[in-house]
């Protein structure tokens, strides 16, 4: 007779965790009983009207009638990693496309990275707040995420003294989303050069998440290596956000020309290669996307510039709520003042099932849960935001004061 015993599932499954997905499932009961859902939990421009440039379309299209539908070299079809090279050495970061590894989007080089550069037990530093990939991953090989504080008083800019307290002999990397996901911040070049100093000193690898960069509200943000194109430092990027392609899964990671950084790069690449590729036709596009037309980023900065004012201004104006002005991206991180003995995740969810709205809440972020931040996506029509903002201010009144 066939056992009824449950399969065997490992244990890293219950250390695995990514907020902005898991809640869906809060979601899809809320559906199930009737009521539509605004979904503002996941930044995806192409689900809000944002569409792909036609010429990067076109690219992949005319790649796939080329013939071009079977496996590429692991670390990316030439073409594709000369154009990231050349794109980051216009920049100020100048690297050779040996350095440049095409991935399935960013968080295939974020994997990929930490994979490499961490062992069981070993620690990364991670902003707080984060973006869940990060401590998802490190859970998963076994490696320990140690946050690091993010200040709201100041724009949520690094607080470098917490950095330091959170370093010890067991440290191997820094993680540093700038612009930032999930707070919309952007940090000043003296920030920058802060980090960059801090992590020689210290000798940890700064792993520069910089896929919102052509994103900032006031103009593309400096690759964080163009300060010091020596440093060892990795950087992720993608088509994803600023080309408007997050379902092509086409992203890349560019190692600096630090030699300490070599093992790392023949460690990503040999990993690279247990995955055979990231997809091929979408390869395609990169060239035409850093080299071609990009008009489009500015009409999408400014059209985000206007959300993220009409968020701030809206958020500000509910009783017990504060927000920090985003400065890129489609993100915002407001807090509410929660009543005692309550969480963001009780927030979030009440907010849910009474009004239909769809955030994450903050502790899915690595705030603490009692502090009541929560992340809204910021993608949707001014007009269909101010709605949302409308059901919101009228939640929290009745949450605040039951």
């Amino acid at each position: 007779m066939p056992t009824s015993t449950s399969v065997h599932v490992s244990a890293r499954v219950n250390a695995f965790s990514y907020a902005i997905r898991n809640i869906v499932a809060e979601a899809k009961k809320v559906e199930a009983e009737g009521r539509a859902v605004r979904y503002l939990n996941i930044g995806d421009p192409v689900q809000f009207g944002f569409r792909t440039p036609p010429h990067l379309i076109e690219a992949v299209e005319r790649a796939m009638r080329d013939g071009h539908n079977g496996y590429v070299p692991s670390a990316g079809i030439e073409p594709a990693r000369m154009a990231v090279a050349d794109e980051y050495a216009r920049r100020g970061m100048p690297v050779g496309a040996d350095r440049v590894v095409v991935t399935q989007g960013t968080s295939e080089g974020i994997e990929l990275a930490l994979s490499v550069l961490a062992d069981p037990g070993d620690e990364v530093l991670v902003p707080t707040p984060t973006y869940p990939l990060y401590t998802a991953v490190l859970a998963k090989i076994g490696a320990r995420a140690v946050y690091y504080r993010t200040d709201p008083d100041r724009d949520w800019q690094p607080d470098l003294d917490d950095i330091r307290r959170q370093t010890s002999s067991a440290t191997r990397a820094i993680v540093v989303i700038d612009p930032n996901n999930p707070t919309g911040a952007v940090y000043p070049e003296r920030t920058r050069r802060a980090l960059i100093d801090f992590a020689d000193r210290a000798g940890l690898t700064i792993l520069a998440d910089e896929v919102y960069g052509d994103v900032a509200f006031d103009g593309p943000a400096p690759l964080l290596g163009s300060l010091a194109p020596d440093a060892p430092i990795i950087s992720f990027s993608s088509l994803s956000k600023a080309f408007l392609a997050p379902g092509w899964r086409t992203g890349w990671l560019v190692v600096s020309a630090c030699r300490r950084l070599d093992e790392v790069l023949a460690g990503v690449r040999k990993m690279a290669d247990g995955r055979l590729c990231s997809p091929g036709p979408m390869q395609y596009a990169i060239a035409p996307a850093l080299g071609g037309d990009r008009s489009h980023q500015a009409a999408f900065a400014a059209a985000l510039r206007d959300r993220a004012a009409l968020t701030t201004t809206r958020l500000r104006a509910i009783p017990g709520m504060s927000c920090v002005a985003p400065r890129a991206a489609f993100y915002a991180m407001p807090k509410v003042e929660l009543p005692t003995g309550l969480t963001d995740r009780d927030y979030v969810l009440e907010l849910l099932r009474a009004t239909g709205i769809l955030c994450v809440y903050g502790s899915g972020f690595g705030m603490p849960a009692e502090d009541g931040y929560f992340r809204i996506v910021f993608l949707e029509t001014p007009e269909r935001l101010g709605a949302v903002y409308d059901d919101m201010a009228g939640f929290t009144h009745g949450f605040l004061n039951r």
